[in-house]
């Protein structure tokens, strides 16, 4: 399911600057690619991250996770994180990595919404279900 368009709207207006800026935040020696991600929780609080790279590139941590990591440090629980935004300064929409998706899998509400952007009004949003419809779960 699509998430609502209004509420996509609403959350790259109230976020996408702040994203701008976290994304100049980014150590990318590697790819250039300067993402930033800010996540909601339930509460309205905004928590922040950036991607961090590695020349070993499986240690490199991505915006997204380490936003959702911020939020989880700072004592927001799992299901609690309404929608996450992702800016990557110069490049087109990007989605999430297989890693992003399943970590998001596990940590944002089941109704989030995901919004990656390119500038205020070049952006692509998706469901968890639409970015991951088979997560991994342990039974």
């Amino acid at each position: 399911m699509k998430p609502d368009s209004s509420k996509v709207k609403a959350v790259v207006a109230e976020l996408f600057e702040k994203t701008r800026l976290v994304s100049e935040n980014a150590y990318s020696p590697y790819s250039g690619a300067k993402v930033g991600a800010c996540v909601v929780d339930d509460k309205g609080v905004v928590y922040s991250g950036c991607n961090v790279e590695n020349a070993s590139y499986s240690l490199t941590q991505c915006a997204e996770r380490n936003a959702l990591s911020n939020a989880i440090n700072a004592g927001m629980k799992a299901g609690d994180a309404q929608s996450v935004l992702i800016v990557a300064t110069g490049f087109e929409t990007l989605a999430p990595c297989g890693a992003c998706r399943q970590f998001m899998s596990e940590l944002l509400a089941p109704d989030a919404v995901i919004i990656s952007c390119a500038s205020e009004t070049d952006y692509r949003s998706w469901s968890m279900s639409e970015l991951l419809p088979d997560p991994f779960i342990l039974a």
